[in-house]
């Protein structure tokens, strides 16, 4: 082990808190995410789809935003 000097407590604390909070973090995302999916699941399976998964109608032309000099 390194030699950490006479702050050796503080500093392995502290590393010991910070990793705490990141798996903390971690697996909080990770339950959202499971939540989440199975919160939509229900919804597309109730027949509510997302707006995003509707079929796109034909593209419109997109209008040109530069003035013509000519």
């Amino acid at each position: 082990m390194p030699d950490l000097g006479p702050h050796a407590t503080f500093i392995l604390a502290a590393y010991g808190v910070t990793f705490l909070a990141v798996a903390a973090l971690a697996f909080f995302i990770v339950g959202d995410d499971r939540k989440q999916r199975r919160i939509l699941a229900k919804l597309e399976a109730r027949g509510i789809r997302r707006r995003s998964a509707e079929p796109k109608s034909a593209p419109s032309k997109p209008k040109s935003k530069r003035k013509n000099t000519s």
